[in-house]
């Protein structure tokens, strides 16, 4: 292998990937933070393995990040960071219904619930999405390759349109940084240009 064609290649279909990414779709997400703030809703955020990260990464950007100055809080739960509540659930239940079985505890109507699936077809996140939506939930998922299940089930869809994993997971990433500073500077006024 060529490390320095490598570098290059993988930097390029990265590149090329975020010039392709929906606009209007960021735009809708990022209005349904704001929104879930400004009606003081849950917003529940999930994924399986790098996507799980990226939740947890989400779920700490928003709550901390965007508000710990403020005298509104956020109220954003990952639910793949408890992991004995995990466990338990795949153990006694189905590995399916790890997030499904929380929202059932904490899950009020209008109540903002985001999937995160490299793939978009992660069983036990649609299973979830499907039980906001027949409660009266909205929902919101991040998916790449054609989208997945995910994609064709949730309210709004952002899809990293790239057949690659760790690319995909990259944009999703990209996505969260990004959310956060937009919702910081929704919510301050003295934020920095483009923060």
């Amino acid at each position: 292998m060529n490390v320095k064609d490598f570098h290059t290649t993988y930097l390029d279909q990265l590149k090329n990937t975020l010039d392709r990414i929906d606009f209007d779709g960021f735009k809708k997400v990022l209005d349904l933070i704001l929104d879930a703030y400004a009606e003081e809703k849950h917003i529940f955020v999930m994924g399986n393995g790098g996507s799980g990260s990226t939740a947890s990464h989400f779920a700490c950007d928003i709550n901390k990040g965007c508000c710990v100055d403020l005298g509104k809080k956020f109220k954003m739960i990952c639910l793949n960071d408890n992991m004995p509540t995990m466990l338990a659930i795949a153990n006694d239940i189905s590995y399916e219904a790890v997030f499904e079985a929380q929202l059932t505890n904490f899950f009020e109507p209008g109540d903002l619930v985001i999937g995160i699936s490299g793939s978009g077809n992660s069983a036990n996140v649609l299973k979830a999405i499907e039980y906001a939506k027949k409660h009266e939930g909205i929902t919101a998922g991040m998916c790449g390759f054609e989208g997945g299940a995910l994609a064709k089930l949730v309210d709004v869809a952002l899809v990293a349109p790239v057949n690659d994993m760790q690319k995909v997971e990259d944009v999703h990433m990209i996505w969260v940084h990004m959310l956060m500073q937009a919702v910081y500077a929704a919510l301050h006024s003295d934020a920095l240009p483009g923060c």
